[in-house]
Order: C-alpha cells, then structure tokens, then sequence
C-alpha cells in the first residue's frame, strides 16, 4: 500500500487567507486566516510537509465555502466534514470528538468537555493541549473552549486571543477580553 497523498488549496475569505489541507481519506489540516496567501501556505507547510497544490475534492470544496459562509457571519455547522486524524494521540481523538458537538454560538470550558469524557478535573490540562494542537481549527471548535470561569484561555492561531474573541463574536458569543477575576474598581 503507497503513501496517502496529501493536497492543499490556500483560499480567501473576508477574514483573511485560509489553507486546507486533505488526503483520500478527509482534512488533514485547516489554517486559520492569515493577512496574506503566502503567510498561510508557510504556515500550512511548515506543519504539513510533503503536501501539494491539489485540485479539491467535492467534500473540500464544500468545506471551503462552508468556511467563507463562517467568515461572513453566517452560522455554519463543520461536524459533518471526515477528517484525517490518524497521526492524533487517541485521548485527543476523544476530546476533538466532543469538542466537534460544540455547537455554533454554544461554549464550553476545557473542564467541562473532560467531565463528558468521564475525566476528573485534572484532564482539563490534557483538554487545553489537545485544543492548542488541533490541526484543523475552526472545523474542530476549538475557540468553543474557553478557560473555567468563561475567561478567553489562550489561541495558538495567529491573533492569538483576539482572534478567538472575534470568531466567538461572529457566532454573537460575546466575551470580555481581559475582565478581572474579581470586580473592577474605578480608582
């Protein structure tokens, strides 16, 4: 049996430059928007050697304007997309599995999707790993997941948090980027 080939496409949307990436059997890799094609195709590449330009399949090119729609503000619904995650540790598997319920406009907090796995308290570490190496964000919500107490948490995806924020604004989840653990006073 041949090594899978793996293609990718980088496209626009009104956010930025996206890149996906696919082999025969589902997305490999999704890039987040980026200000311009060539940033997104370093970035692609560097975390997914050995791919090439590629007419799209018919699933990509429907994930590819499921993802312009997303960016327009309209409400999208990735879980129904196969992915590739065959390279994933198993637990993240699981944890991406429940993160893919996550529902456009919904959250969660990485504590929260560890209890639904039948994890105590401490996997919610583990949760927060898987979501920082997600290789197909957005598809897999990972900016659903939010630090205990609502907080934003961190975004390994250029713009880091703000970017989270704003994609959680698109689904009109509004989040306080830096509100205090405890009240605010005005001196």
């Amino acid at each position: 049996m041949g090594q899978t080939v793996h293609h990718y496409l980088i496209f626009e949307t009104a956010s930025g430059f996206c890149g996906i990436a696919w082999n025969d059997v589902g997305i490999t890799r999704f890039q987040l928007p980026t200000r311009s094609a060539e940033q997104a195709k370093r970035i692609l590449l560097r975390r997914t050697p050995g791919v090439a330009p590629g007419a799209p399949t018919p699933e990509v090119v429907e994930a590819v304007a499921a993802v312009k729609r997303y960016f327009e503000g309209e409400e999208t619904d990735f879980s129904g997309f196969k992915l590739d995650l065959a390279d994933q540790d198993t637990f993240f598997k699981r944890i991406y599995g429940a993160a893919r319920q996550v529902r456009w406009g919904c959250t969660t907090t990485y504590g929260t999707l560890a209890k639904e796995l039948g994890a105590g308290p401490e996997t919610a570490r583990d949760v927060g790993q898987a979501m920082a190496k997600n290789p197909v964000a957005l598809i897999i919500p990972c900016h659903r997941v939010l630090a205990a107490g609502g907080k934003v948490g961190g975004f390994s995806a250029p713009g880091g948090s703000v970017a989270k924020i704003r994609m959680l604004e698109l689904e009109g989840v509004n989040v306080e980027p830096l509100r205090p653990a405890q009240g605010f006073f005005g001196f």
